[in-house]
């Protein structure tokens, strides 16, 4: 796979599961807003001029709740994001 412009694929981090309390089915669950960084685009051109993005592959990155377009890669979920729906680098 081949990200272009100032795109990202992360994948989401597993769930930490408390012990205790109340039981939610999967589907209400809040998904994890924090990923690995498994590939990224070359970075944006504007006026002529690429500008690198910011963040490296292996990173851990926050992102917004309902950030990025969800993928499937090998049976695994994963986002597109851009570069500026990343709100941190852990």
């Amino acid at each position: 796979m081949r990200v272009l412009q100032d795109r990202l694929v992360v994948r989401r981090l597993p769930e930490v599961e408390m012990k205790g309390g109340i039981y939610l089915p999967d589907q209400a669950r809040e998904r994890p807003a924090e990923g690995e960084v498994i590939a990224v685009g070359p970075g944006l051109v504007k006026d002529g001029v690429r500008t690198p993005v910011g963040v490296k592959v292996g990173e851990r990155v926050m992102f917004g709740k309902y950030s990025g377009t969800a993928l499937t890669i090998d049976g695994e979920e994963a986002l597109i994001l851009r570069e500026d729906e990343v709100l941190a680098v852990l």
